[in-house]
């Protein structure tokens, strides 16, 4: 496999798809020798949220299983799955609702919560950022992200799921720096050595999951600015309105060169067009400064529960969200860092359906 290449399988047996796409785009002569030492492989999915991958967040088990079959069949031992879910969550429970406690066991591979590893300043291109310690004892990353929209970002897959691999407190900060740069940075920091992306059932819309929109595709690459870019392409969005992706290529981690790109289909025939992206646009009523991505992702569906009664605009002012707003006063506010407004949906982040019914009381007694 070249750096300008994307390869791509359809079908529906994931795992043995997984497994004959590796073979295909050469993930054999890229791996380290295993006769030399017990190289350890570490496998990173998307598990932002207990949720199962039906639902358009979670990296599907079967194409982790297809990737550890595949390394085990070629003798590769030390293999470990790697994850901390969003802040808000917990990834244990995501590990055990999304399957991956039993995978592991199945296959004797270790689970590491990276919400639990301690972590440790790195130089990461110029910014000093926090990355878990264990990261270091790592000879080969198989990224596997899930090919999906985001509230804050508008897309999300391979250079924004390497974040599940800092700490919690590091992942607060991300927000106040400004969420591009940081993530940008943290891929100088951490190299992605191998990628595969599902694109089995991602939302379009939301990082969450509930609007799954099936196209059945697995996909492999070695660069993680070009699949983003790739993404971008699909979801309608251009480069510029991500703007870690353009960070990421001035650091020199990758291309988002398109016209350069090969993309090659393996197997089974390639969806049409993906859908329109079913966005409801409530922006205008959320003052977010500096909003954690769980507080804010779990803020929209609310919102948009509100928007269809036809309430949303019937709230007295705008929702103040995010760390930027620790210490102030105002009218409305969600999450503990709003605590000194006079309404405040308290969480750290709050329930979704709190959020919901403290604002329709509020939008109900508004004439």
């Amino acid at each position: 496999m070249q750096k300008n290449e994307i390869w791509r399988s359809y079908g529906t047996d994931y795992k043995e798809m997984t497994k004959r796409l590796l073979l295909q785009s050469g993930l054999d002569g890229l791996l380290p020798a295993p006769s030399v030492h017990d190289p350890c492989i570490a496998i990173k999915p998307n598990l932002v949220t207990p949720s199962p991958a039906s639902f358009g967040a979670t990296t599907h088990p079967e194409i982790v299983a297809g990737i550890i079959e595949f390394l085990k069949e070629r003798g590769y031992r030390n293999i470990v799955i790697a994850e901390g879910s969003w802040v808000g969550d917990k990834t244990s429970e995501a590990f055990e609702y999304c399957g991956y406690i039993a995978l592991a066991k199945e296959y004797g591979v270790s689970l590491l919560d990276m919400q639990k590893e301690e972590g440790a300043s790195v130089d990461c291109a110029g910014e000093e950022l926090s990355i878990c310690r264990c990261v270091n004892d790592w000879d080969f990353l198989i990224n596997v992200p899930v090919l999906k929209g985001h509230c804050q970002t508008h897309i999300t897959c391979a250079l924004k799921n390497i974040k599940g691999l800092i700490p919690n407190d590091e992942k607060r900060r991300f927000h106040t720096m400004g969420l591009h740069r940081p993530i940008a940075h943290l891929n100088a920091g951490i190299r992605q050595d191998f990628i595969v992306i599902d694109h089995i059932c991602g939302d379009l819309s939301f990082e969450e999951g509930g609007s799954p929109v099936t196209r059945n595709c697995i996909m492999t690459a070695l660069d993680p600015v070009l699949v983003d870019a790739y993404v971008c392409s699909l979801l309608d969005y251009s480069t510029e309105d991500v703007p870690y992706i353009g960070m990421a290529e001035e650091l020199g981690i990758g291309s988002s060169d398109l016209s350069a790109m090969r993309l090659i289909t393996c197997e089974g025939e390639p969806y049409e067009d993906l859908p329109a992206r079913n966005i409801l646009d409530v922006s205008y009523a959320v003052d977010d400064v500096d909003s954690c991505s769980a507080c804010y992702g779990i803020l929209i569906p609310a919102l948009e529960r509100l928007e269809s009664e036809g309430l949303l605009a019937r709230l007295p002012d705008r929702i103040a969200i995010g760390q930027g707003h620790r210490g102030k006063t105002g009218t409305l506010g969600i999450g503990n860092c709003t605590a000194g407004f006079d309404t405040c949906v308290r969480g750290c982040p709050p329930e979704e359906e709190d959020i919901y019914t403290q604002l329709k009381k509020l939008a109900l007694k508004t004439p």
